[in-house]
């Protein structure tokens, strides 16, 4: 996917992080998912039509088009209070798609920093289907991972590469630590989400004993 579309996804995405916990206004973020939804689908279209249609070509402009429209989906589900179970259930088909992402990033191209990356787009895509379609109460959850995703995974990669500096060995290796890390603080995140739902549901089965 092209990094200006990962520049305008961070800036979704981080928008997104701040309404799910609560620190931005549902509709305003909805017109701004809007906005950049309907970006990220009329360029690849307009990419898939001067292309010569090679496969990979197609391949990552697929990528944008995932993108598109799950913000063009958001936006609308928002901004016209629709039941989000439809926009879950094609979370949870992105989710899976990205799957294939990254098992093509570290098969076909050996791409660990990409693999890592679509790794963590399948996950967070996933914990929408959670939310939207499960009805799992971890908005909170959700919007820390939106928000460490926002910044690690488009936006300073997009920066990164608008300085020249992104495809540098260097910058590949401090970047796959910087995921690894992020993704270690997910894992630790959720076991104290957990371990807190865990604890309200013996002290609610508790309180009714009583």
């Amino acid at each position: 996917m092209g990094f200006v579309g990962l520049f305008l996804s961070g800036a979704a995405l981080f928008l997104n992080s701040l309404m799910s916990l609560g620190k931005a206004d549902t509709k305003s973020v909805g017109i701004f998912n809007i906005f950049v939804g309907s970006i990220q689908i009329i360029i690849p279209f307009y990419l898939l039509i001067v292309s010569d249609q090679n496969n990979w070509e197609l391949y990552n402009d697929a990528a944008t088009f995932l993108f598109g429209l799950t913000f063009l989906y958001l936006g609308i589900t928002v901004l016209k209070g629709l039941e989000s179970n439809g926009l879950g259930w094609f979370s949870l088909w992105v989710a899976i798609i990205a799957v294939v992402y990254t098992i093509t990033s570290i098969v076909h191209f050996h791409d660990v920093v990409n693999a890592l990356t679509w790794g963590m787009w399948s996950f967070l895509w996933f914990l929408f289907f959670l939310s939207n379609t499960l009805k799992k109460n971890i908005n909170d959850y959700v919007g820390k991972v939106a928000f460490v995703q926002s910044w690690v995974t488009l936006t300073i990669p997009s920066m990164l590469f608008f300085l020249g500096i992104w495809n540098t060995p260097l910058v590949a290796q401090i970047w796959t630590y910087v995921l690894i890390l992020s993704i270690s603080y997910f894992i630790i995140a959720s076991l104290f989400k957990l371990k807190f739902a865990f604890k309200k549901e013996n002290e609610s089965k508790e309180i009714q004993a009583i």
